[in-house]
């Protein structure tokens, strides 16, 4: 009995202790503790479970998943084609396991020369350390001379500086309500607009198909009901808007005396943001441009983004319970959206920063739907959405569709560093090592990697159950990290794999609550899929404006809670007191 007691007692006093160094470590990287959820401590902290648990040897779906996320041992594994399912299955695999074994490793000591800063990879590490850079052993012998530029010996890189101001632009007072939070980036005279252009386009309706006799001219307050009931089936999903009036289990009698449903779906019938289009509109979005654009003033103007920021796809999908509901066939249809969203995202906070829409089909100014390359194409996007950011030392992760060589190297010129996750498959691997970017004859142990650089970029290779490879120029090779998990203890690792994990997986936690949050309204036409979507980002960087400012402190509502407010605001009922 005494042994067991002593190695319990071993146990206890080890984790208090990874979880402190988790802490301090996550602190470090920038990241915000408790922004996003109404959790009071950060036991949930995503930052504690970072490592892709996988398993290289079995022929299970872990072993699918391994090769999707770090392109296999052998480098013929391919990534996710998206950014937002490289994150979210990162989250999903690093999720601690019953079967994972302790991986506390002792930290190396290379022999550095300090007068020149380099490190070189062959100097004898301490005995038993896992965390090595890898010797001249672990590679082939015509892969040890330079490749292309490409050199072993490793130098310092400091990690850019940034003085920039973060956070909110604008004191918002605590008898803020959450319709000031929204109206930041919808304020009246683009709901205005949208009564105008949804008039217009009614009247002309009429005069080409006859007259309705039912209709009347939508008002100012009747509009912001109007998006007060699409907005309402975001924290209540529904199978269809028109639930609200039913007597069924998805009815909501506290807002459905506001308007009827018949004259909610006149207004649907019509609603335009532009009705018509300009002789010199070529752009397929034009009917939804002029509010994406006010849209992204809004952004700028309310909110500086922290230095470290992400670039993916966030995921618009419904409640997963509402899916499980819909039949083979809806499902079908979901899936055939005719676009993607793309979002920089701040990984301090989450509040997304800019928005870029790509259509899949039909022509556009930007010729994105003549590409078939889609590294190419991925990599337009990432330059769209990065073009107010030069000058600024921005740190950007991506994910295997955008990292690339000469994208990274184009935005250093710009003051934009990366860091990114790389796939053979999915990548665009040009300029990059062969050496690097294929199988090591020689097994690696857990927390061995290679690295080779070419002037500040640096190409790593690390094992973890599997290879994954990462290119940055915004962290020192030469420094080390650690991946810490709840039950396996300590992974060695390069500093910016570390900073990749920890970041992508905060963005992780941040689809996880908020992609629950998106409008449920699915319209068949794309430039309302956009509006929706877009306009349910606009309420999820509201509540984060909401939850940084005085107010919080006074009422401290959910998001699910901030979502009924506006809605009832919106609607002009009568507050209700705040339920804690």
């Amino acid at each position: 009995m005494m042994p067991a007691e002593v190695s319990e007692t071993s146990e206890n006093k080890v984790a208090p202790s990874l979880l402190e160094a988790a802490r301090t470590r996550y602190d470090s990287l920038q990241i915000s503790d408790d922004l996003l959820g109404e959790s009071e401590d950060s036991s949930g902290n995503p930052f504690y479970n970072t490592s892709p648990d996988l398993s290289a040897e079995a022929s299970s779906s872990e072993d699918d998943a391994a090769e999707n996320l770090a392109g296999s041992e052998g480098g013929d594994g391919g990534d996710p084609a998206q950014p937002a399912d490289v994150h979210r299955r990162i989250c999903a695999e690093s999720r601690p396991k019953v079967r994972s074994r302790m991986a506390f490793h002792g930290k190396e000591e290379r022999r550095r020369d300090e007068a020149e800063n380099t490190v070189h990879p062959g100097d004898p590490v301490q005995e038993g350390g896992k965390g090595s850079v890898c010797n001249a052993a672990c590679r082939r012998p015509e892969d040890l001379g330079d490749e292309d530029g490409w050199s072993s010996a490793l130098q310092h890189v400091p990690t850019p500086s940034f003085t920039e101001t973060t956070g909110p632009t604008r004191v918002m007072p605590a008898s803020s309500s959450a319709i000031d939070f929204f109206q930041l980036f919808v304020p009246d005279n683009v709901i205005k607009n949208m009564v105008t252009q949804t008039n217009m386009y009614a009247k002309k309706f009429q005069e080409r198909f006859g007259c309705d006799e039912a209709w009347t001219d939508v008002s100012l307050a009747e509009m912001k009901a109007f998006l007060g009931y699409m907005i309402s089936t975001s924290t209540h999903h529904c199978e269809s808007v028109l639930s609200i009036w039913s007597g069924g289990f998805y009815s909501n009698k506290s807002i459905s005396v506001v308007m009827t449903q018949a004259r909610f779906e006149k207004i649907l019938k019509f609603f335009h943001i532009v009705a018509f289009r300009s002789s010199q509109t070529a752009h397929g979005l034009y009917k939804i441009q002029p509010f994406l654009t006010t849209l992204q003033k809004g952004f700028d103007s309310s909110f500086r983004p922290s230095q470290t920021q992400v670039l993916h796809e966030p995921l618009i999908d419904e409640d997963p319970a509402f899916i499980a509901s819909c039949t083979e066939r809806e499902l079908r249809k979901r899936k055939k959206r005719k676009f993607t969203l793309w979002v920089r995202q701040c990984s301090s906070t989450g509040f997304i920063s800019q928005i870029f829409v790509h259509l899949k089909e039909g022509g556009g100014t930007d010729g994105l739907d003549a590409r078939k390359n889609k590294p190419q194409l991925h990599s337009i996007v990432a330059k769209n959405l990065c073009q107010n950011s030069h000058g600024k030392n921005y740190i950007i992760f991506t994910g295997p569709s955008i990292t690339s060589l000469n994208l990274f190297e184009e935005f250093e010129k710009q003051d934009i560093y990366c860091c990114g996750l790389l796939s053979s498959r999915k990548s665009d691997c040009t300029g990059l090592p062969l050496s690097m970017m294929s199988n090591t004859e020689v097994a690696l142990s857990r927390g061995q990697y290679r690295i080779e650089m070419k002037g500040k970029m640096s190409l790593i290779c690390w094992y973890n159950k599997g290879l994954f490879r990462f290119l940055s120029n915004a962290y020192s090779p030469i420094q080390q990290g650690v991946i810490i998990k709840r039950k396996s203890g300590e992974i060695p690792c390069p500093l910016a794999v570390e900073a990749f994990a920890a970041h992508l997986s905060y963005i992780c936690k941040y689809d996880d609550k908020y992609s629950t949050c998106f409008i449920s309204h699915k319209p068949n036409k794309t430039w309302q899929q956009v509006f929706w979507y877009s306009l349910s980002i606009a309420i999820n960087n509201a509540y984060i404006l909401y939850k940084m400012s005085d107010a919080y402190h006074v009422k401290r509502y959910s998001r699910a809670h901030f979502g009924d407010r506006l809605v009832r605001e919106l609607l002009g009922l009568e507050e209700t007191s705040p339920q804690d």
